[in-house]
């Protein structure tokens, strides 16, 4: 059966594996234990020039069935999701044989949620919201240092900058993958049209 710890677990029969609720396993997978670091994940959106862009950010939480996560206002990818609010998310799992990807639409982060991210993030993050701009980019290394050392000391305490944001990814598709070092590996992949509808699901070959 589908346990925490195997996700689909290997004797699971397929009728199993289709009915399992895709945000409830996707939460299970992306679980971390307490104080462990966020999970990277790939972020691919569509660009304004029309081609795919693809980079890393973390995973802050899976809440309500949306994914979040956070960044800085002025990036590329907050003009590309004004643009185009779809997304597409995946995270590997090499070591343990997975893989996750979703699609989704996107939507920004009330305030709440993006106080709390912004606390919950580790002091180095905390910082980096704040200098992690094109005129510190541009600095030579020991100057870019000497500034970081500088307001490291001046800002006990930060508060989320004016430019921090955050995306809550609405999922339409959940696509689980699970290799075998015995077998064929396998995908199965959850589908619906609106968050009102039921997940329909299939599998694929890996």
């Amino acid at each position: 059966m589908i346990t925490a710890g195997t996700g689909f677990g290997v004797d699971c029969a397929p009728e199993d594996v289709l009915t399992v609720d895709p945000v409830t396993l996707a939460t299970m997978w992306t679980r971390r234990p307490e104080g462990a670091s966020p999970l990277l994940m790939a972020l691919a959106t569509t660009g304004t020039d029309g081609y795919p862009r693809v980079r890393h950010v973390l995973l802050t939480e899976i809440d309500d069935g949306a994914l979040y996560f956070h960044t800085d206002s002025r990036s590329d990818k907050v003009a590309e999701l004004a643009a185009s609010p779809r997304a597409c998310l995946s995270i590997p799992w090499p070591a343990d044989g997975r893989q996750l990807g979703v699609v989704g639409d996107v939507q920004t982060a009330d305030d709440t949620e993006l106080r709390r991210a912004y606390e919950a993030r580790s002091r180095y993050l905390k910082l980096l919201a704040w200098l992690n701009d094109a005129e510190h980019a541009a600095l030579p290394p020991a100057t870019r240092h000497e500034r970081w050392a500088a307001f490291d000391a001046g800002h006990p305490n930060p508060q989320p900058p004016s430019t921090w944001t955050g995306f809550a990814v609405i999922p339409r598709e959940f696509t689980f993958w699970r290799g075998d070092p015995d077998g064929p590996s396998q995908r199965v992949r959850f589908r619906r049209k609106t968050p009102r509808d039921e997940w329909m699901s299939q599998i694929l070959p890996g």
